[in-house]
């Protein structure tokens, strides 16, 4: 409670600031299901907090906003192009895992009307990895974004997701499904069974390199799981939206099958971790945007865990 109202403090000073935000550019990508497309940019090269999708869900009584962004300036823009569209009450805020370019934004929707306070939800193992990168992530932040990072702070979920959550916003169920270690281990998804629309987070990568943080292994058998479920449109965390996430599926798996092959290789070989970054799924190369940054970052983090197999 002391936390929500320090919050609500800092915050009500700040969102005159921040009342005139241009609304996000949104898609409709189904009825009642709407998503902003992030920028292919790197966090070290011209980041500005807009690279995740983000975006919401509005039902017969309700809206759900699924990832907020990365900075409070970027979740107070979702929040008027939200509001362009419905005044209905943002019932609950899902993040489907850490990461700083899907949760910063939490801030712009803490809410001190009565009874308008909406409640997070995240993985069970959010709030010990907010916990634990939280600093790190502020400092960070204000160094990329400089003034464009004020208020953003770290908002740690209300109600975490062991297993399985459903949550109804008004004649339409979302169905939330915890995730164990893969592209991190918080990853969250959220099926929309109204409209047949999958948000996988950072589960799925579309066009952009996917960036390890986790478990490869279990981020592999994650999307052997992810492609038996149903789905009419997929919404992956970054990247833009498709019918066929099968395909998908099978690019983002040959890139991590590949990768990991490789590194496994150059460890059976002897091959150092530095050499390693410059050859590993260079195969893969042409396919994916950001790969020189992302790919050496993936082998720095799962060279050594392969070297104890």
């Amino acid at each position: 409670m002391r936390r929500l109202v320090r919050a609500l403090v800092v915050l009500a000073a700040a969102h005159t600031a921040y009342a005139d935000a241009a609304p996000l550019r949104l898609e409709q990508v189904a009825p009642g299901v709407y998503v902003h497309i992030g920028q292919h940019k790197d966090v070290d090269d011209g980041y500005d907090g807009d690279i995740a999708n983000i975006g919401f869900v509005v039902g017969l009584d309700a809206v759900a906003v699924i990832d907020t962004g990365g900075s409070y300036a970027v979740g107070m823009a979702l929040k008027e192009a939200l509001r362009a569209i419905t005044r209905l009450p943002i019932r609950y805020v899902i993040n489907t895992h850490v990461h700083p370019d899907h949760v910063f934004g939490n801030a712009a929707f803490i809410d001190d009307k009565p009874g308008a306070q909406p409640r997070f939800i995240g993985h069970a193992m959010l709030p010990q990895a907010m916990a634990l990168r939280g600093d790190m992530y502020v400092r960070n932040l204000k160094k990329q974004l400089g003034g464009a990072a004020d208020n953003s702070t770290l908002v740690a979920p209300d109600e975490t997701v062991q297993d399985r959550l459903s949550l109804d916003l008004g004649r339409r169920k979302l169905e939330l499904r915890a995730w164990p270690g893969a592209h991190t281990n918080n990853d969250l998804t959220v099926f929309d069974a109204a409209s047949g629309t999958l948000w996988t987070g950072d589960l799925l990568f579309i066009e952009r390199t996917p960036a390890v943080d986790g478990d490869i292994k279990g981020w592999l058998s994650a999307m052997d799981a992810l492609e038996r479920l149903p789905a009419v449109a997929t919404i992956p965390g970054h990247g833009p939206v498709t019918r066929d996430k099968y395909q998908a599926l099978d690019r983002q798996r040959a890139y991590l099958t590949t990768l990991l092959r490789d590194v496994r290789t150059s460890i059976k070989n002897g091959t150092g971790m530095t050499e390693t970054m410059g050859t590993a799924a260079a195969s893969e190369r042409g396919r994916w945007q950001l790969f020189d940054v992302v790919n050496r970052r993936n082998v720095n983090l799962i060279y050594p865990v392969l070297e104890w197999e």
